[in-house]
């Protein structure tokens, strides 16, 4: 289809992109345009204009700033996916990066996009609110951050204010100890995750200390798995002797509490609750190695 009529500005800086933005009604920021464009094409979409930031300076790039990774918002998933930092310092990013789209969409979609679009079936954002990430926002008022927990608002609804640009977020750096895993079920590797699982575990002495749980399409926004992670703390992490408790799997059963997973042409909520728990008892497994 065509999409309908719609104003285009490429300005050239962030401060222009912010007072284009106050200044009419439902604008829209372009950076790859991998979601946005579908919206468009189908008119789901209606914009009166798009802001396209594909070429700002300053909003693309990784730097390591030792407690933290920031990534630049308009640093694409394959830049993501090919930095020593990222697999370094924050794995688990990498981890799910990887299992983004195709290479197509990887070379032209956007950390920043990722999240700003704020699908609830998309990979990343369920990485930043397990890892705790903060974003950085600007608008002609100056910067704010925002954390994870407070950014993913509701469906397609980041938490930011119409007049404002997503600049990067900052991603902590977790400690020794750490095990990560981003486990991901989904008709095609092409296709959103029908559920997806990003965990995060520490170890010590063969039993867990902490464990970080989030879910990719469990409900209106990602979903932090806070019953599993009380679940898990003290846990021994051996294998389960033949016949006997597995503890890992019984705190992994309560990995759909508090969700409201949605029903489509996929999978109904009963299917998606069920791969829930299956899928996080595999990440947390594959996390605590």
């Amino acid at each position: 289809m065509i999409p309908a009529s719609f104003d285009y500005v490429r300005p050239s800086s962030v401060e222009e992109a912010c007072q284009v933005l106050a200044s009419g009604d439902d604008v829209k920021v372009l950076a790859g345009g991998q979601s946005l464009l579908p919206l468009l094409r189908l008119r789901l979409a209606y914009p009166s204009a798009l802001v396209d930031l594909g070429r700002l300076p300053g909003l693309r790039g990784i730097e390591d700033r030792g407690d933290h990774v920031f990534v630049g918002a308009l640093t694409t998933h394959d830049e993501v996916l090919r930095s020593a930092v990222i697999k370094e310092r924050v794995p688990l990013l990498a981890l799910a990066t990887a299992t983004v789209a195709d290479p197509a969409v990887r070379h032209r979609g956007t950390f920043g996009g990722s999240m700003a679009h704020a699908d609830p079936a998309g990979d990343l954002p369920a990485v930043a609110l397990a890892l705790d990430c903060v974003f950085v926002v600007r608008s002609a008022d100056g910067e704010r951050e925002i954390p994870a927990a407070d950014f993913f608002v509701d469906y397609l609804e980041p938490a930011l204010e119409p007049d404002e640009v997503l600049i990067g977020a900052r991603v902590p750096v977790l400690g020794p100890g750490w095990g990560f895993h981003y486990e991901k079920f989904h008709r095609t590797a092409q296709a959103w995750a029908i559920v997806g699982v990003a965990a995060a575990v520490r170890r010590s002495n063969g039993t867990v200390e902490e464990a970080r749980i989030a879910l990719t399409n469990m409900g209106p926004t990602p979903v932090r798995a806070s019953a599993v992670e009380t679940a898990l703390r003290g846990v021994d992490l051996a294998p389960a002797a033949s016949g006997g408790t597995d503890p890992v799997g019984e705190a992994c059963a309560e990995a759909d509490d508090g969700t409201s997973p949605p029903a489509d042409l996929h999978a109904r909520p009963d299917y998606r609750r069920h791969l829930a728990r299956v899928l996080t008892r595999r990440a947390v497994r594959a996390a605590s190695g």
